[in-house]
């Protein structure tokens, strides 16, 4: 099982390493209105950015995730994203 470390850098920026066989970095930026959204503010945006990272590594490795990406895009990619991480 892969290692998730998430580092907020200023807000609404996050930086995530992940530690695997490949270790990659991702720059990632959740706006507050839409961690809201997703949350209710039940946890923290930090806990929202692991969290969508255990979403994403469940469906593929963590060498095929952007480096860079606004959090809002993974719904793009995997339609049932919203409705998951907001349960």
């Amino acid at each position: 099982m892969a290692t998730i470390n998430v580092i907020e850098l200023d807000a609404p920026n996050y930086r995530v390493t992940v530690i695997d066989q490949s270790t990659t970095t991702h720059d990632v930026k959740v706006q507050a209105e839409y961690a809201q959204k997703l949350t209710a503010g039940k946890i923290s945006t930090a806990q929202l950015v692991k969290k969508s990272f255990e979403f994403l590594l469940e469906r593929e490795p963590n060498t095929s995730i952007l480096r860079s990406f606004d959090l809002s895009v993974i719904v793009r990619y995997f339609p049932e994203y919203e409705r998951i991480i907001a349960s």
